[in-house]
């Protein structure tokens, strides 16, 4: 029998296509442009090049006679506990039967105006709440200057396989480079000015700060730093950079600033850093010099050959675990003109898709790791004082749409920091649920936060959204279903979804007209009335209550599963269909089939949730189709990374296509970042998780290959992707069938997979023998070990 099993797959082996190179080496992973980005606030939105390494990030400019790396660091905010009246979004006073009085009023009168519902919970609009909350903060810039007038042969690029940018041009007869980088290895920016003719790099180095703050510059030793304070809230901070200079001359100024005259190269080295703390409720914690200074001196001591040995190889650890090949082939122009020219080149289009999946994760990879603060509506960047939305932490989609990709890519560990801030919310969001809705157990977060721990309701029509809280603890629940690290679970994820649920226990009423437990007051982010069970509320709820029974039922907490379940029968689950064939947004049949609004929260059953699906519930997906072809494919960029979800998960490949290929025409700026407009980030995580969803699915518990594939796709590989139950997925497909599938497994276990292939005999490989499965239909069963590699093959 083995001597068959051996015979059997040599001779399958050799007709399977040799699996193709990885996408993610060479030009298709680099955005270059042949001009510096605009020294302006346009400029660097659209056209500079982010690196980071999570706390830490900055923007490549790229300028010839004056560069500018504009940084960030993660902990730089205004407001918080600095300013004497700030009360965590809190009521300032207590408001005795405030809650009472608008749920009555929701019940006699159906539907309330959200302006009269903030009048009653005491939530004016005014100035210094916005104060009060704050807003993420530019560090300042790093300000290069060079005597160089005229250049030619200019390029500037950002290679996102190795995450390292590079700017080069020659200028009087020279060729010049910089290289840049954020590593993690270090916690610092690198740069290295470099010129192919000794003696020929001269240069001016300063660090410039916003006029929001105290600061003193001084410079010592080739090393620049810059410290003081906010003016808005005392947060003191620092950033250092060293200038090392290889031959030529060095002089420190007495404005702070080093200079270097006829050097071969010079190498910089910068850190940042604040006093804050996540620990409330003060959120401060030391003074950032020792750290700042520390973290510049070890790595000073390096050089720079092997500070970028340690960043490529700690980037590509991450990064290297999953590479997409579309049969793309990327022109060798600009990528701005890439871009511009997406739609009238089949190779150049799917070449740009490749590169703007990959983006998506190289984006998350720089803007969230852990030990971090995790990615806020711009992710680590920002250049202004006054950022759109605070750049804060929308927790009504935004943050979790930034976490999208995080456990289907393979990048888990950039969801720590994520875990690690909802973890950080309990304790104020127990403050807000006691003092504002009068609950013994539990927590609340509302629409947005900030990194102060601002849990309470917001003071604009648009944003009361007392069910954050419940859709950040089930997503750290999802993370577990990807993992099964039961320690995870026990430790960090069930604490936080028992908490939540325990809010919820109290806070649920009992519907008059039915007899359901529903939210109330509820409603439908950012549209419409305050309704009692709002359908998007109820989805959400349905879907923590049966995620904290599960987590319950594995750590053999039998009383709250029991509570679970005793609330899920009676909750109201936000599934109805309406009189024109729609997804009802509301309990009351009150759409408007007019209505083009980009929130489509009322799909959250659909995705992320799980209780619609064309497989399951063929009648609401239809209802579901029906909604979103009323909103329209219109949007903002983050409203159409989501309506890619949403198709794909109608298993509408074509369409989910459609909607990437309106993303990349109307909401992509030339640096690939995403705009609302402004630049958000969620857009971009939103598209790559999108994208991922075409290509795997795993939400009904079984790993679903090529579920929504286009025929724009119809043929690629893929390999890398994670699906639920701790499977790591591979697939090589030709006119959109699977000739080969790839499985890794963690945990091992039954394993059930669905793909068409499966509709003709195949064979499954392990260690060069057959494993015996059974297949039904499209589904194939069969029994995986831990630690396995799978083959999955046609039979010939």
């Amino acid at each position: 029998m083995r001597r068959r099993s051996l015979v059997v797959l040599a001779a399958i082996l050799m007709t399977v296509p040799v699996p193709v190179a990885e996408a993610n080496t060479g030009r298709d992973m680099v955005l270059w442009y042949d001009e510096p980005a605009p020294d302006t606030n346009q400029g660097w939105e659209t056209r500079s090049l982010p690196i980071g390494n999570g706390a830490l990030g900055a923007t490549i400019f790229g300028g010839v006679q004056g560069e500018r790396l504009q940084f960030n660091e993660k902990t730089l905010w205004t407001g918080g506990p600095g300013v004497s009246d700030y009360n965590f979004g809190n009521w300032s006073e207590p408001r005795p039967g405030a809650l009472e009085a608008i749920r009555q009023r929701v019940i006699t009168e159906g539907q309330v105006k959200p302006e009269d519902v903030l009048a009653s919970l005491g939530l004016k609009s005014d100035t210094p709440r916005h104060r009060r909350f704050g807003a993420y903060q530019s560090f300042g810039d790093l300000r290069l200057a060079f005597p160089h007038t005229e250049f030619t042969d200019y390029r500037r690029e950002l290679d996102i396989s190795r995450g390292v940018a590079k700017v080069s041009y020659r200028s009087g007869g020279v060729r010049y480079t910089r290289e840049y980088f954020a590593t993690a290895a270090d916690d610092v920016v690198v740069a290295r000015i470099s010129a192919d003719q000794p003696g020929k790099v001269t240069m001016d180095t300063r660090i410039q700060v916003p006029a929001n703050r105290t600061s003193t510059a001084t410079a010592g030793k080739g090393r620049i730093t810059v410290a003081g304070a906010l003016a808005s809230n005392g947060l003191r901070y620092e950033t250092q950079a060293q200038v090392n200079n290889h031959g030529g001359t060095r002089t420190d100024n007495a404005d702070g600033s080093v200079s270097v005259a006829g050097a071969n190269e010079v190498t910089l080295v910068l850190a940042a850093g604040t006093d804050y703390a996540n620990d409330y409720p003060k959120y401060r914690g030391e003074d950032p010099h020792k750290r700042v200074t520390q973290t510049v001196n070890a790595a000073q001591r390096r050089s720079f050959g092997i500070l970028q040995y340690r960043h490529i190889a700690d980037y590509r650890e991450l990064f290297g675990r999953v590479s997409l090949n579309l049969g793309g082939r990327m022109p060798d122009v600009p990528t701005d003109d890439v871009l511009a020219a997406y739609g009238k080149d089949t190779a150049a289009d799917r070449a740009l898709e490749q590169l703007f999946f990959a983006y998506g994760r190289y984006l998350l990879i720089a803007s969230s790791r852990p030990g971090s603060l995790p990615a806020n509506l711009q992710g680590v960047w920002n250049v202004l004082e006054a950022p759109p939305w605070q750049a804060d932490y929308h927790l009504n989609i935004n943050i979790q749409m930034n976490y999208f990709p995080a456990d289907t890519t393979n990048l888990a560990e950039t969801a720590e920091p994520f875990a690690a801030y909802v973890d950080s919310l309990r304790e104020p969001g127990r403050v807000t649920a006691r003092e504002m809705y009068g609950v013994k157990q539990g927590w609340v977060a509302h629409h947005a936060s900030n990194i102060y721990g601002w849990t309470g309701a917001w003071d604009h029509p648009a944003y009361f959204f007392p069910e954050s809280g419940a859709w950040l603890s089930e997503q750290l629940y999802d993370h577990y279903r990807f993992t099964l690290d039961k320690q995870y679970l026990a430790r960090q994820a069930y604490p936080v979804m028992k908490e939540t649920a325990q809010l919820w226990l109290e806070f649920l009423q009992t519907d008059p007209r039915d007899g359901k437990l529903v939210a109330l007051p509820s409603r439908s982010p950012e549209i419409g009335p305050h309704t009692a069970g709002a359908s998007m509320s109820q989805q959400i709820l349905w879907l923590l209550f049966t995620d904290v029974r599960q987590a319950a039922e594995t750590l053999g907490d039998k009383d709250f599963a029991a509570k679970a379940s005793e609330v899920l029968g009676k909750l109201d689950p936000g599934l109805r269909v309406g009189k024109w064939g729609q997804l009802q947004e509301w309990k009351a049949d009150i759409d408007d089939p007019n209505e083009t609004h980009r929130h489509v929260s009322h799909m959250f059953a659909l995705h992320p949730g799980k209780q619609i699906s064309p497989r399951t519930t063929p009648e609401l997906a239809e209802a579901a189709k029906v909604s979103l072809n009323a909103r329209t494919d219109a949007g903002t960029g983050w409203s159409k990374a989501w309506k890619i979800n949403f198709w794909a998960r109608l298993l509408d490949g074509d369409r989910a296509h459609k909607l990437l290929a309106d993303q990349l025409k109307t909401s992509t700026l030339p640096n690939l970042w995403d705009t609302h407009p402004p630049f958000q980030i969620d857009g971009n995580f939103g598209a790559t998780a999108g994208m991922t969803e075409m290509l795997l699915q795993s939400h009904l518990g079984v790993v679903d290959v090529l579920p929504a594939l286009p025929a724009g796709w119809s043929d690629g590989q893929v390999d890398g992707l994670r699906a639920r139950g701790d499977v790591t997925v591979g697939v090589t497909w030709k006119s959109g069938v699977p000739s080969q599938i790839r499985l890794e497994t963690g945990n091992g276990g039954a394993v059930k997979l669905r793909s068409s292939m499966f509709r003709n005999a195949v064979h499954v490989f392990s260690e060069g023998r057959l494993v015996p499965h059974t297949t039904d239909g499209d589904v194939l069963n069969f029994a995986t070990r831990n630690g396995g590699e799978y083959v999955i093959v046609p039979a010939r």
